[in-house]
């Protein structure tokens, strides 16, 4: 284990230039960090430096940051992480939270924001309930999420389920999902 008076905190994102911009963004708020741009370089690293933080993306090229999620916490049941995501889902959200993150963050998301959530000890009870119910294009995306984790990421299962050819599915869970 690297020894520093800064916590050891695990960066995992597939995108370089976010991890560029927001390890030095980090490290000014007295964290030591460590980047990885895949799970395989994640589980390195975690093995090696035991991070008491983790900022873990959801998407991380084809693989899932939730696997990495149920890693560290096997690894150190005491690790805060937190799930950043652009694909952010009631489904993945509940998930990350089943599997020991202890928030979820959606991007775009600062340096700020991100080590407040790291802190976070307790929910928010002020968070504002929104005026207008989800649009049906957002609730069919809610859905296919939470069919595909249902059946453990496998897109081939999910589109048996839902009675859909896998194309389309793939298709439908490539997009962004859309605004609330």
């Amino acid at each position: 284990m690297i020894e520093t008076d800064n916590p050891q905190l695990l960066l995992i994102d597939d995108d370089e230039t976010f991890c560029n911009v927001l390890k030095p963004a980090l490290k000014k708020r007295n964290f030591n960090v460590s980047v990885a741009n895949n799970i395989k370089d994640g589980i390195a690293l975690a093995e090696e430096t035991e991070p008491e933080y983790a900022v873990i993306d959801l998407r991380i090229g084809y693989d899932s940051g939730l696997e990495m999620v149920k890693k560290l916490i096997s690894l150190d049941d005491n690790t805060r992480i937190v799930m950043l995501t652009g694909f952010a889902s009631i489904a993945t959200a509940v998930e990350a939270i089943k599997l020991g993150a202890i928030h979820y963050l959606t991007k775009p998301a600062n340096a700020d924001e991100i080590a407040n959530a790291l802190h976070k000890n307790k929910g928010d009870s002020s968070v504002q309930i929104k005026e207008k119910p989800l649009s049906v294009k957002r609730l069919e995306w809610e859905h296919l999420q939470t069919v595909l984790m249902q059946h453990e990421g496998n897109i081939s299962a999910a589109a048996r389920a839902l009675n859909m050819h896998r194309r389309t599915l793939q298709r439908k869970l490539d997009k962004r999902p859309v605004k609330e």
